[in-house]
């Protein structure tokens, strides 16, 4: 194939307008709204008094009941619970282990909470220049049209540039909520990473105060071994 047929083949494919554009920017728009709304769902269904929440937690850890505490977080609904309700099992292996343990559930919850943000992303990135293709080929269409000797070419022309632009147009309108949607699921996910170094943080806090209370004790029971 040549450079002259290759040219004449992409003209007849432009010939035929951007009008699928518009098809595809609409069936994208639909996905959109559907993956928005689910992920606003989600995060207002799941939203909680994390502070209070903390604030309990951290008593009944206190008070070495992890049984109250698992029993605590298994009723709440937040995603914060989900991801520490796990790590009480291990607060009496120590701080360290429990530090490990909270960013592991943590980076499994989040592939859930992130669920569809690559499709608004991109969605959002990429949607002007998909609408922008459909006007460059409305365009062509339009031009094309002007090589006829018809008196009304130029009338058509204009109103094929006006349809044209549309294109455009739906593309940006696609694209906006997609971002603002994709902007505040990353704001979700970020409070609850926030909320979950919180709380672990004041477990922590107390599972290190625990070892340096034990730390001395288990000296002095040495030193009484050695003098006897």
């Amino acid at each position: 194939m040549n450079t002259q047929q290759l040219v004449e083949r992409l003209q007849r494919i432009a010939s035929g307008g951007g009008g699928w554009v518009l098809w595809l920017m609409l069936l994208l728009s639909v996905v959109s709204v559907g993956i928005m709304l689910e992920r606003l769902a989600f995060f207002a269904s799941r939203r909680e008094n994390i502070d209070a929440l903390t604030d309990k937690l951290v008593s009944l850890l206190d008070s070495r009941d992890l049984d109250g505490a698992k029993s605590l977080l298994g009723k709440s609904k937040s995603v914060e619970a989900a991801v520490m309700l796990p790590c009480i099992d291990w607060t009496p292996k120590g701080a360290e282990a429990f530090r490990e343990v909270v960013d592991a559930e943590l980076t499994k919850q989040k592939r859930g909470l992130e669920r569809g943000t690559t499709f608004l992303g991109t969605l959002g990135n990429n949607a002007p220049f998909i609408g922008l293709v459909g006007t460059v080929l409305g365009v062509i269409q339009a031009f094309q049209q002007l090589g006829n000797k018809d008196q009304d070419a130029m009338g058509n022309v204009m109103v094929g540039i006006a349809e044209a632009l549309i294109a455009t147009g739906v593309g940006l309108f696609v694209a906006i909520p997609a971002v603002v949607a994709f902007n505040i699921v990353n704001r979700s996910i970020s409070t609850v990473e926030a909320n979950v170094g919180i709380m672990s943080k004041y477990v922590v806090a107390q599972l290190s105060s625990r070892e340096h209370e034990a730390a001395p004790a288990s000296g002095k029971s040495v030193r009484d071994v050695s003098k006897a």
